[in-house]
């Protein structure tokens, strides 16, 4: 017999096998050890508690008092093991776990969703948590261990830094106009043709926004109307009180009676998305079939419509 194959045996199996069959040899024939190895292996846990466990009979061994007060511990150790041994199982396998998902709101329209019903459809088991907000948020969450894996854009010029990035796809923009408006049919829009509109924005510092872009082009958009959220935007937008800019990714959420031309690239270039994850830290087997559901999901969004 080969010498402690096993490497789910630890002392305290050994011992409570010992302690079980009255003796080495019994012990090493159920464990597949030799009886040199059984004894070493008892010896070693004797030397480390300090105490014999054992008196060696002429016929096999007898638990000591030390070894009667051991039984219960060791129990508890090998099933506090097992158990460990099944939830580490359950992560390589992915039949069970927590991740932790983050995205910035337009990502929450239509690529988020698409990727965690796959994974959702794939491995029941996992648990989903979600969280949602700017892309600056969900970067603070991922250096702080608070998430496994976000999607994430350079929104407002910030700086994806302190977390290791995978391409996702590359958004272009369009502007969302009544259907009425002069330039609803046009294939392209240039922002010079946009000068006199009103423009509908999401802050009152449009440098923080989808606009930053704009501005640094030189172009000087009006805008009085500052409109937080989303679907309110679209009301403003349908009732001609003023146009504004959406991300391609947003696209299946519009409403039906607003129309969106995209915007030349000259003028608002495309956004880059990504999967985050933190820095230095290896993807989980959770977070690597998760990545690989968000390059699905983005490979079948079309990249110069937003829609699939």
């Amino acid at each position: 017999m080969g010498a402690m194959t096993d490497t789910h045996a630890t002392l305290y199996d050994v011992f409570l096998r010992v302690a079980s069959d009255g003796s080495f040899t019994a012990a090493a024939q159920a464990l597949g050890y030799t009886q040199s190895a059984v004894s070493r292996q008892v010896q070693a846990l004797e030397d480390e508690l300090g105490s014999v466990l054992f008196d060696r009979l002429a016929r096999g061994v007898r638990l000591t008092e030390a070894g009667r007060v051991l039984v219960p511990h060791a129990e508890a150790v090998r099933d506090r093991l097992a158990a460990a041994r099944t939830e580490l199982s359950a992560l390589r396998t992915l039949d069970g776990g927590l991740l932790r998902v983050g995205a910035f709101s337009t990502a929450d329209a239509a690529l988020l969703p698409r990727a965690l019903a796959a994974f959702r459809r794939r491995h029941p088991g996992v648990t989903l948590a979600r969280t949602e907000g700017p892309s600056v948020k969900h970067l603070g969450l991922l250096a702080a261990g608070e998430l496994d894996i976000a999607v994430v854009s350079a929104t407002a010029g910030r700086a994806l830094d302190g977390c290791a990035l995978r391409h996702l796809l590359d958004e272009p923009m369009f502007v969302a106009m009544p259907q009425d408006h002069p330039l609803a049919g046009r294939k392209r829009v240039r922002l010079a043709e946009l000068a006199d509109e009103e423009w509908v924005a999401g802050s009152t510092r449009p440098e923080d926004t989808l606009m930053r872009p704009v501005l640094e082009a030189g172009f000087r958009p009006r805008t009085t109307l500052v409109v937080r959220d989303w679907i309110a935007k679209q009301g403003f937008v349908a009732a001609g009180l003023g146009v504004t800019l959406l991300p391609a990714l947003a696209a299946d959420s519009v409403r039906a009676d607003i129309v969106l031309v995209p915007v030349h690239p000259d003028d608002v270039p495309t956004r880059a998305v990504y999967a985050a994850t933190p820095h230095g830290r290896a993807d989980s087997p959770a977070v690597a079939a998760f990545l690989a559901e968000l390059r699905s999901a983005a490979r079948q969004i079309t990249p110069s419509s937003g829609r699939p």
